[in-house]
């Protein structure tokens, strides 16, 4: 039983940063390839970034590269997504999903798992 909930988000001004957190329990994520995706207002979900059990297995979408990071706390089982120079477009529901597989480049393979997201505007 893997639960996730994710945090983090709010209204903030484009420029601004906010870090968003996907908390487990029940499972340790480490056995977990860890997908971050969002879903803007009347758009199609998109994946965004995608972390694997390995120090090599980080990705990142071509219009995130270079303002998110995503990143691992193994003591908090808890994983990370750092959002720097928020920009209108980055609005949306943002989402972390779990896996048993791995990373697509930067979409996680298959979705075992979800939280229920959380909201990111930017708006000036």
């Amino acid at each position: 039983q893997l639960q996730l909930v994710e945090s983090g988000g709010g209204l903030v001004q484009p420029g601004g940063s906010l870090r968003l957190s996907c908390a487990a329990s029940g499972r340790d994520l480490v056995y977990y390839a860890i997908g971050w995706f969002r879903q803007a207002p009347g758009k199609e979900r998109e994946g965004v970034s995608c972390i694997s059990d390995s120090e090599y297995g980080i990705y990142y979408a071509d219009s995130v590269k270079g303002r998110f990071t995503i990143s691992r706390d193994t003591t908090k089982n808890t994983v990370y997504l750092q959002i720097d120079n928020l920009k209108p477009e980055d609005t949306g529901v943002y989402y972390c999903s779990a896996g048993a597989t791995y990373c697509s480049g930067y979409v996680l393979d298959v979705c075992d798992f979800w939280g229920r997201g959380t909201n990111v505007t930017v708006s000036s």
